[in-house]
């Protein structure tokens, strides 16, 4: 099934416009600062929270082998847990995960 230009650039003007009310109702609706301590933490761990959600099951089913997935989680995890950076955490489990997968190969 095909769409038409027309039809291709009202989808983009719809979508265009929900974005642009998503960012601007917020504007809107709460001029003064938040002064609710339990909302400000609230909205202080929303970014973690989304970004948790969308890594943690792309780690678990990055690799054909839960055990190597899950080898790559507790890696990251206890990298992280002593205040190694993004880069280094990444990197070790990546490492982690190609030992694993080496250790699949060859059994």
């Amino acid at each position: 099934m095909s769409i038409s230009f027309n039809e291709f650039l009202i989808y983009v003007g719809i979508m265009a416009g929900v974005t642009y009310l998503l960012r601007l109702l917020p504007m809107l609706f709460l001029r003064k600062k938040i002064k609710n301590v339990f909302i400000r933490s609230v909205l202080y761990y929303i970014p973690y929270s989304v970004l948790a959600v969308m890594t943690v099951p792309a780690i678990f089913f990055g690799t054909p082998h839960l055990i190597t997935s899950t080898v790559a989680f507790i890696s990251a995890v206890i990298l992280a847990y002593f205040g190694y950076s993004l880069l280094v955490v990444a990197s070790g489990s990546a490492v982690a995960v190609f030992i694993c997968e080496l250790i699949f190969m060859l059994a």
